[in-house]
């Protein structure tokens, strides 16, 4: 992998969540515990073949809208198929919304989601670091996001979904994702729904589970 240095970006033009800078910072206490450094951005500039090549991971926090330009997705599409690794949370999925390769990258696009409230995430997959650290039926309070397909059908790897029984406002059934993970050529992406909430990035559990993220990301 390239130098150990998570670029996290959290650029907006779209709807922009009070969490980012929750999000942020925890992404940065995450990756210097593991003796890495961090930068926080909204620079679009950012994303060149050169900065990229330093980075082990990039983190989109909530990015919503067209957040890259020309020239950035380029680069960030060579950096992920050459090797790159991308932590997609929350309303990242609500990002680029006119741009191919990040689609297909999701499986999937963002559709809509029901008000905050309490339900059960359940997981798919305790072998994978980043739902290992999660017990199998989560207690979770969230938006819980609908998407406008089932991403399984392109491919991704399902780590956890939502139990729409205990909530209102799912559109999926008894099959509704919440977190996936895929490779891209010699790279890799993950995306997890959850993150709405300030408190969230404080939660233990939902912290190690981006951390359990990163250890895949970058193994």
């Amino acid at each position: 992998m390239p130098t150990a240095d998570v670029l996290i970006y959290t650029r907006t033009t779209g709807y922009r969540h009070d969490s980012i800078p929750d999000g942020a910072a925890a992404l940065t206490e995450l990756a210097e515990e593991r003796g890495w450094t961090a930068e926080v951005t909204e620079d679009p500039g950012a994303f060149t073949p050169e900065r990229l090549a330093r980075c082990a991971a990039v983190a989109l926090i909530s990015t919503t809208g067209t957040v890259l330009t020309p020239e950035g997705r380029a680069a960030f599409e060579a950096y992920l198929r050459g090797g790159g690794a991308l932590l997609a949370v929350h309303a990242a999925a609500n990002a680029e919304p006119d741009w191919p390769f990040y689609g297909e990258l999701l499986g999937t696009r963002f559709d809509g989601h029901p008000e905050i409230q309490p339900g059960l995430v359940l997981v798919d997959d305790n072998d994978h670091p980043a739902t290992a650290p999660l017990p199998a039926s989560w207690a979770w309070t969230d938006e819980w996001y609908n998407f406008t397909s089932d991403p399984r059908a392109s491919g991704v790897r399902i780590l956890a979904r939502a139990d729409e029984t205990t909530y209102r406002g799912g559109t999926h059934g008894t099959d509704h994702p919440l977190v996936w993970c895929r490779e891209v050529d010699r790279g890799r992406f993950l995306f997890t729904a959850l993150g709405h909430a300030p408190e969230t990035y404080r939660d233990p559990a939902f912290r190690a589970h981006l951390s359990g993220a990163l250890t895949w990301l970058t193994a």
